[in-house]
This record gives C-alpha cells, structure tokens and sequence, in this order.
C-alpha cells in the first residue's frame, strides 16, 4: 500500500511540473533586447565623455606646470617640452609636433607671456589652452583633429574667439 502511495505523489507532481512556453521566452528575450538598446548608447556616451575628462584633466596639470615655470621665470620661455617634463613627470610633452594621446600634450609658446597647451582625447577631440600672463588670461579651446589623426600644435582660431569646453 505504501508503494501505491508513492507512486501516485510521483504522478501528481509530473503533473504538476510544467516548464514557459515559447511566448513567455520570447517575451523576456524582448525586454531583454529593448534594456540593451537602450543601455550600449548611454554607455557609449559616457565612455566618450571620460575620455574626453581624462584630456582636459592632462592640461590642467600642464597648465599648473606652466604657470609654476612662469612664476619662476617670469616667463613661458622656459616651459618647453623638457622644462615642463621636469615639473610634470607623469605627462608626455613635445614642442610643436602636434598630440596623439590625452597624456601627450604639445607645448608652443610663441611670446614670453603666451602659452598654448594641447591634447588629444582617445574619443579623437582635441582641446587646448591658452594662457596670457600679462593680460587676457587662461581659455579653452575644443576642436577635432587633422586629416592625420594629430592634434595641431596650435590653436584653431585666436584666443578671442575660443569657447569653452
């Protein structure tokens, strides 16, 4: 008797037992679908905009660099590539070749009051700064990169039409 009991638990729990129907699997693959469609372009976004932070984050440090040769120079004249590379270790400077990289950053300093910092972002923008210790001050400059993929060593237009990041 104790076996017939058993097997008739077993029989009503196979019944019981019933897996999703291929509507229900569909359905979760479509939430599924729509949650990602929406998620990879504001991932993309964001990833864009670090990018282009960890560039502008690069010439606020040389910026700081030049202003501490300038303050003791009381000139730009000596923050060159290897002047600057003697303040801020951490970054990659070179005079007039241009950036490849938000860690390699262009220094050209035309007057001994002036200076232009650039760089490029891995999302491909390039930004610069431009200081006139005598007189306009510090502004910010953003723009894309030449046909070679290289940030121009200068700035895109004059200091007085620049705009901020």
């Amino acid at each position: 008797m104790i076996a017939i009991h058993k097997l008739a638990a077993r029989r009503r729990n196979a019944e019981e037992e019933k897996g999703f129907t291929l509507i229900e699997l569909m359905v979760v693959v479509l939430i599924i679908a729509i949650l990602i469609a929406i998620a990879i372009p504001t991932f993309l976004g964001a990833r864009s905009r670090a990018q282009d932070r960890a560039a502008q984050s690069s010439l606020r440090n040389s910026l700081t660099a030049a202003k501490t040769i300038y303050t003791d120079a009381e000139a730009y004249t000596t923050a060159d590539a290897a002047g600057m590379l003697s303040v801020e270790p951490s970054l990659t400077f070179n005079d007039g070749t241009g950036s490849t990289g938000p860690t390699n950053v262009n220094v050209y300093s035309p007057t001994p009051n002036e200076i232009y910092l650039g760089t490029q972002s891995k999302s491909g923008d390039c930004f610069w700064t431009y200081d006139d210790a005598a007189g306009t001050g510090t502004k910010y400059a953003k723009g894309t990169a030449a046909s070679g993929g290289v940030c121009a060593d200068t700035a895109p237009a004059t200091p007085s039409g620049w705009t901020g990041w």
